[in-house]
């Protein structure tokens, strides 16, 4: 069944003929080759663009090694593109196969590849959509290199709502499967779990891992494992370099330096395997330094580097509920909101925490994720923290399971969490 990925298609259309190179980012194998490949050249193809005006390369494939030189490739578009008047169309797939690691190191100058795209921005016959795995290879170069005329589109792995679209069954028993093995659009072809078990855990060693390796020549790579793997088991904790390297020393035993540590999570970001979320201070209106939280781009390759083991359902809500705001294109950021409490007749100054604080535009949101409120104890330490935040932003409260999404006596939306990501515009109900 093909999932059809609206939101990052409508994405590409609506910036076609911007004068901009269209970066496609996201971490490998998420599916941003099916979207360039297949979605997008066929909304073209059905939208009237011949096949001779729809220019591909894709640089991963070794037969097409020789283009992965900057100076090849651009005289092999240039033959493709001629002197048509017409719109060409052209898409580069795997565009870090035209760069080489010396090149990423060298912070001086910048890869010819650059040079060979900036060049074809200049044509009044084309249209450039390339894809990268790397964020330093192309994301963080997109406003500098290319002179802003570089527009990024991030692509996750599946959503619960893509992967429910080629899921046979009910959403509850959906999520049961989708907090396990996540949503690598692979994993839909595979009918068991070992399968999936082995392709995941393969995909972080023989992909992920590599890739990291061999660009930023680390040669102690258990080192850079271990820290995947602490990062995996506290997935939604406050941490931060000192927190990591102390559990290296007493867990460990290890005397890995802080910063070969945030080395290691910097290259982890690079790559897409993990975000990191800022904790901001409500009625402070300003960011706070470390501690931050972290989380895996997608739970499945979470669980696969801990043995599918620690299944905490509660971190894995958290998780994906990062991951669907982030998808939506909300920045999000971890709430703190101080307060002050009289305990034994002395004044003490306390920090509470909200799970997400959710801004798109002038559009903020405030969300706590929790298994239930059915206990009393647990529903008035959810809502503590939103009960203390001064402005009028809309609060919600996520939970395992509801039947249905309500108001409550707080004015609080109480919503379900598959009601939440099978619905974008769950936010403004």
């Amino acid at each position: 069944m093909e999932i059809k990925r609206s939101k990052y298609l409508n994405d590409l259309v609506l910036r076609m003929g911007n004068g901009m190179v269209k970066v496609v980012t996201g971490v490998r194998r998420c599916g941003k080759s099916y979207l360039l490949l297949n979605l997008f050249e066929d909304h073209l193809r059905a939208n009237g663009v011949d096949d001779s005006h729809i220019v591909e390369v894709v640089l991963d494939d070794e037969s097409n090694a020789a283009l992965r030189d900057p100076v090849r490739l651009a005289e092999h578009l240039s033959s493709r593109i001629g002197d048509d008047a017409r719109t060409h169309y052209l898409i580069l797939d795997e565009v870090q196969y035209a760069i080489s690691n010396d090149e990423l190191r060298d912070r001086d100058n910048p890869p010819r590849l650059y040079g060979v795209l900036n060049g074809l921005l200049r044509k009044r016959n084309v249209d450039v959509y390339v894809t990268g795995s790397n964020s330093k290879l192309l994301s963080t170069d997109v406003m500098t290199e290319f002179r802003g005329r570089g527009d990024e589109v991030r692509v996750h792995p599946l959503s619960f709502a893509e992967f429910m679209q080629a899921y046979d069954g009910d959403p509850r028993r959906g999520w049961d499967e989708y907090a396990v093995f996540g949503g690598m659009p692979l994993t839909l072809s595979m009918r068991d779990a070992e399968q999936k078990m082995k392709y995941l855990g393969n995909l972080f060693a023989e992909t992920y891992f590599k890739d990291i390796i061999e660009r930023n020549r680390i040669e102690r790579t258990q080192e850079l494992e271990d820290v995947v793997n602490v990062l995996a088991s506290n997935i939604g904790s406050l941490t931060s370099v000192a927190k990591l390297q102390a559990t290296f020393e007493s867990v460990l035993h290890s005397k890995i330096s802080d910063h070969t540590i945030a080395s290691y999570v910097n290259h982890l970001k690079d790559a897409f395997v993990i975000d990191e979320a800022a904790r901001y201070s409500v009625k402070g209106r300003r960011y706070i330094g470390s501690p931050k939280k972290f989380y895996f781009e997608d739970v499945g390759l979470r669980n696969a580097r801990l043995g599918f083991r620690q299944l905490d359902e509660p971190r894995i809500m958290e998780n994906v509920v990062y991951n669907e705001l982030k998808a939506r294109g909300y920045s999000v950021d971890v709430g703190v909101v101080e307060q002050r409490r009289t305990v034994e007749g002395k004044q003490r100054r306390e920090q509470l925490e909200v799970d997400f604080v959710a801004n798109l535009g002038h559009r903020r949101y405030y969300l706590q994720v929790a298994q239930g409120l059915d206990d009393p104890g647990k529903e008035a330490q959810e809502k503590r923290s939103l009960k203390g935040i001064p402005d009028g932003f809309k609060k919600i409260i996520v939970v395992r399971d509801a039947l249905m999404p309500h108001y409550d006596d707080d004015g609080f939306l109480i919503i379900g969490l598959t009601d939440f990501l099978l619905d974008p515009r769950s936010l403004d109900i």
